[in-house]
């Protein structure tokens, strides 16, 4: 089937999908349930003068942003007739009780068979802003993705200045493959995957690509407005800079939670990330070329180095698109930052700061300190070197956190053996801090590059208040990591570069007004240290997402424990769970 042209500009009219909206019950007052259906199948989608045949939801690439308010639920019945096994997660939404709901293959749910369905139903309670939705089995987000827009809840207003317009822009990551074959590939033979062949915006690479420039997606604005422009980062394995020629943002909201507002002419944002900015149209009437490309801080490392554009084009311009009579003029293009632009990225990250004063826990009850980065496993003795262990000298790469790398079960879901007691599926020993303390971000040792695999989760009580050190390391390469936690919103309390010290990096903690977010970059060769209370029972998976991280076992979980009573307590499991076979 042939894919439709503008998926991004559809929000409650689906191709093959069909859209509800009816009271509920059990939400605030004047919310509503929105019903939707996902239909995961597979469409032909021309990109960079080839066709491809790739998975989308309804047809479409990338798939249909929903629109809700703060306080509605969501009622979303996905069915598979694609051929692989496919989850999808609500990425950012706090999931309160309702783990099963959350998505990530074998953590919360067993996959979804071809041929088979479920229905993921939640309410979204206390969040504002841009979030998003994606698969999370394989490599499946390359082109199962789309946003989750949340607007003030009923009888209320954002807390700035009703923008005249809103426009969502997808940053995406596209392959001349089939995505899912790339990461088979880059599994049988040890080594990293093939790089991305475009960036994309709304799943068009735009203008400096082949074959790419008449649907370069097309960002109206006119003059005198104030717009608001929601930025979701949702390529598979690249940090991107983002900018607009000759304007400036005001950064309003990040990961569906409002901020003190700042000014910048770029944003970074790591995969997972949102960040809602307005941009005023106080520029001579004309076009201008909105790009992104590559922040790229791990060294000798291969990435894609091109650039992805729009254009954020004034109604009022004399040549605008909508006017065939006139040849159309040549947008002016931003400067972007170099690729290895570290300051720049710190200077953006270290900007935020909550809105209101932040409920930050000034007590802890867990302190943990967990190391995240790469290594390198020796080549086992039954495989083929020359085709199974093309890592550096011979070696397979892997990824750990605590030098465990995760190994996801098979049999069971994480969430279904804690539930139902399922003995032999999961340990609970993931340790609190490194095995071995070391120079995190120095010369590393060698004996230090093979981690230990298994399916560790480290246990919090409920209501427990937990800070995590996050501490990058340089085996193999230094990088930053956006490691990002289900089920939950963190307070960022501080970052900084070097081995965290907490005798004098403690001085720099922001316990007034630090940021609220769902995905934190980790800075190249330096830490985070981030803060929340464990009150939402269940299994939620903390990983960094670059998928090719994760595919390497870059991720650990937390088992919160059920509270007292029923509504500190996990809900049952759905009807339609799926089941493992």
């Amino acid at each position: 089937m042939e894919l439709p042209k503008h998926p991004h500009h559809s929000l409650f009219i689906f191709v093959f999908g069909l859209v509800l909206v009816f009271p509920s019950a059990l939400s605030w007052k004047d919310a509503v349930t929105h019903v939707h259906q996902f239909v995961i199948q597979e469409a032909s989608v021309k990109r960079l003068c080839k066709t491809q045949h790739v998975m989308t939801v309804n047809g479409m690439y990338p798939g249909p942003t929903l629109e809700i308010k703060n306080g509605d639920t969501l009622s979303v019945k996905v069915i598979n007739k694609g051929k692989y096994n496919v989850t999808i997660h609500w990425h950012g939404v706090r999931q309160m009780r309702t783990g099963w709901a959350d998505g990530p293959e074998f953590v919360t749910q067993c996959p979804i068979r071809p041929g088979g369905s479920y229905t993921y139903r939640f309410t979204v309670r206390g969040q504002e802003g841009t979030l998003w939705w994606h698969a999370h089995s394989s490599w499946l987000r390359a082109t199962v993705y789309g946003a989750l827009l949340i607007q003030p809840r009923e009888g209320t207003n954002f807390p700035f200045a009703k923008p005249d317009r809103q426009s969502t822009l997808l940053l995406g990551e596209w392959w001349n493959a089939n995505p899912v074959d790339v990461v088979r590939e880059a599994t049988r033979t040890g080594a990293a995957p093939n790089i991305s062949d475009a960036y994309t915006i709304n799943g068009q690479p735009g203008d400096l690509y082949n074959c790419s420039t008449q649907d370069t997606v097309v960002v109206p604005i006119s003059s005198g407005e104030t717009n608001l422009l929601r930025v979701v980062n949702s390529a598979m394995n690249q940090p991107l800079f983002f900018t607009i020629a000759n304007h400036k943002f005001t950064v309003v909201g990040a990961d569906a939670s409002y901020v003190k507002p700042f000014t910048t002419s770029v944003l970074m944002l790591g995969p997972g990330q949102t960040t809602d900015v307005l941009i005023s149209g106080d520029q001579p009437a004309g076009r201008y070329y909105m790009a992104a490309r590559a922040y790229q801080s791990a060294q000798n490392a291969p990435f894609d180095n091109t650039t992805t554009t729009a254009i954020l084009e004034y109604k009022s311009a004399a040549c605008s698109s909508g006017n065939s009579s006139c040849s159309l003029t040549n947008p002016i293009m931003p400067r972007l930052p170099a690729f290895n632009d570290t300051p720049t990225v710190t200077a953006f990250s270290t900007s935020f700061r909550s809105r209101e004063r932040a409920l930050v826990p000034a007590q802890i009850d867990e302190s943990l300190f967990f190391t995240v980065g790469l290594g390198l496993n020796n080549c086992p003795p039954n495989f083929n070197a020359s085709q199974q262990c093309q890592g550096p000298n011979g070696t397979r790469f892997t990824a750990s956190m605590n030098n465990v790398s995760f190994s996801l079960p098979s049999n069971f879901s994480l969430l279904q053996a804690h539930i139902q007691g399922i003995r032999g599926v999961f340990t609970s020993d993931f340790p609190a801090a490194p095995p071995r303390v070391f120079d995190y971000t120095g010369n590393v040792s060698r004996s230090l590059w093979q981690p230990a695999t298994g399916t560790k989760l480290y246990r919090l009580k409920y209501g427990s208040r937990v800070q995590v050190v996050l501490q990058d390391t340089s085996i193999v390469t230094p990088e930053n990591h956006p490691i990002h936690l289900h089920g939950y919103d963190f307070y960022i309390i501080a970052e900084g570069f070097g081995n965290y010290n907490p005798k004098t990096d403690s001085s720099k903690f922001n316990l007034v007004d630090p940021p609220l977010r769902n995905t934190a970059a980790v800075p190249v060769g330096g830490w985070a240290v981030i803060r929340f209370v464990a009150d939402n029972p269940g299994v939620w998976l903390m990983h960094c997402h670059l998928d090719v991280h994760i595919t390497w076992g870059l991720a650990m979980a937390f088992l919160v424990e059920d509270g007292v009573g029923k509504l500190e307590a996990i809900e049952p499991p759905p009807e339609d769970l799926p089941i493992c076979s």
